[in-house]
Formats: structure tokens, sequence, C-alpha cells
């Protein structure tokens, strides 16, 4: 079992309150919500939520608001997950994402609770610990108040160095500073990749001489993911693709935190790179047909793979 012990770390959570709107949204009136539901999230709970559910066995660590953590506890206990996390002053934030009609999602993200010094160094401490006895860390989402890009980027070259496998999953300027801390795997979709090289890139080819600029940097695994059009993975100069069946989307909130629970899941198994890739897709292409992040059946994500072609480009 130690062999699928895994931490994941998230900075800045925070309480989704999805609203399934009954037409679109109308800004500057009234929009009516038909169904909503609130419940802990964060792109790092997401992925300790699905690994739990595949049978990992989980710690979960960042900053938590004291004010309002009951949903995280009952979570945590829920999927059997050791809660590390480092508990500040005030209300973790409320994250309010609103899902039209068409299936499209806009999200009203809110800042997080300020960390302090003392909030600092207890995480710092946490996770030295943690490193003595894991070897995978996923790093994902926002940063709170306190938390500079320079400092989380701090911590992921800490891990490096231990010879830790840091899966980075963040964007803006957090993305942009952990570059250059070596993280082992990164998975920017193709919005996050076109933002942080500032070029709109449209095309498979273009989201692929994006990655090899970064590649340079010492990142072992690029992943990028783009929707309907697939996941793309460039592993020591080779390139994988795969390419889902069209599914009947309901939301793709949690879709990408899927994919990369997936794909820390097929590296604690050891798997060849082709069924990594193959059930991350698949796990990932599932998750856009349900509300909520979790996996229900194992077996519908296990029949999907049989679907996904993999190329190398």
């Amino acid at each position: 079992m130690s062999n699928f012990k895994v931490v994941t770390i998230t900075l800045n959570p925070a309480l989704d309150l999805t609203g399934h709107l009954v037409d679109q949204l109308n800004v500057g009136s009234v929009s009516l919500v038909s169904k909503s539901t609130l419940h802990p999230a964060g792109k790092g709970v997401n992925v300790a939520k699905v690994l739990c559910d595949l049978g990992a066995q989980v710690t979960v660590t960042g900053f938590l608001g004291s004010d309002n953590q009951a949903p995280f506890c009952q979570l945590f206990e829920q999927i059997k997950a050791t809660d590390r996390f480092v508990r500040v002053a005030g209300a973790t934030r409320i994250n309010v994402k609103l899902v039209d009609s068409a299936s499209d999602v806009s999200d009203i993200n809110f800042p997080g609770v300020e960390v302090n010094q003392a909030a600092i160094e207890a995480f710092e401490h946490t996770l030295e610990e943690l490193s003595e006895d894991h070897d995978y860390f996923v790093m994902a989402g926002s940063l709170p108040r306190g938390v500079s890009p320079e400092l989380s980027a701090k911590w992921i070259n800490l891990l490096h160095k231990k010879g830790k496998k840091v899966i980075f999953d963040s964007s803006r300027e957090a993305l942009k500073a952990g570059l250059d801390s070596r993280p082992w795997l990164i998975k920017p979709n193709d919005e996050e990749l076109s933002e942080l090289l500032n070029q709109e890139l449209t095309t498979t080819e273009a989201c692929q001489q994006a990655a090899l600029t970064l590649e340079s940097k010492g990142i072992e695994n690029i992943v990028i993911s783009m929707g309907a059009k697939g996941v793309m993975w460039l592993n020591q100069g080779q390139w994988r693709q795969a390419q889902p069946p069209r599914m009947q989307v309901i939301s793709t909130v949690g879709a990408g935190d899927t994919l990369v629970a997936g794909l820390t899941w097929g590296h604690l198994n050891q798997w060849a790179q082709d069924d990594i890739l193959s059930f991350s897709t698949a796990l990932s292409a599932l998750a856009v047909t349900q509300i909520g992040v979790g996996v229900p059946d194992l077996a519908s994500v296990t029949r999907l793979q049989q679907q996904i072609n993999i190329n190398t480009l």
C-alpha cells in the first residue's frame, strides 16, 4: 500500500457554489438558477478526492480558514484522506461557478484567506515531515494572499532537491514562477499555455512548439489538455496524443483536476506510458458527463479507455 502514498497541496482551497442556470448568464440583470450545490473544492482537493476513489493513500495539506472548515473536515473523513492542512484565521473563500444551458461555465473566483508568517512556517514544517516518507506531491491551484509566486516556487524547488516528483498544475504568475523550479510534471491547458507565452495557441502544432520551450527548463513531463481535442504529453522528446470519443458534456468543472489525478495514479502504479495516458484521458472525459468530482464507476472508465487511440506525433 505504501507505493500508493501521495500528498496533495492546495494552497488556496475554496467552497464551490455551483449554480445551473435556467438559460444563460444575463450580465447586469437577473439570472435564474435551477439547481445548485455547495461543496469543498480547490484543485488539489479535487485531485485528492479522485485519487482516494481510485485507492490511493492521500495526505492533504495547504491552508484552510478555521471559520468554515467543517465541510472540508467532513469530506476528508469521508474519503479517508489524512488531514495535514494548516489552519489560518478567517473563512475559506467561496467561488461561484455558473453553468449555462450550453454547459459553458462562468467562474467568479474570490481571493483567498490571508496567510501570515507563522502559518507559512507551520506549512514548511509539515512539508518537511511529509517529504520523509512520500515521493509524489501534487501542487495544484492558485495562491492565497500572503503566498507569493516566488514562495510557492521555492517549495517546489525544495521538494525537487529532495528527489521528489512534483506534479504542478497552476496558472498565471504562480505557473510562470514555478516552471523554473523543476517540477516533474506540469499540466497546463491550451488557454493557460497561451497566457503563459503571451500568444494565442489555436492549433496542436502551436501548442507543441510552445511546450518545447518549456522542456528546455528541465521539466520531464509536459501534459497539455485541449478539451474535446484530447490530451498531448511530451516526455523525453517523444509526443503522445490521446483522443477521447465525443462525450455528452454536463459540466467541465474538475475535468482538468481529474486528468491530473489519473496521471498521478498511473505513475504510482508504474504503468506503461500509453496506459497512463489512455486511463487518465478516459477518467477526465467521463468527468465532464457528471456533476461533482469523483469516480462513481471504475468499470466505465476501463470501457472508455478501450476506445481511446494513442498516437505518437
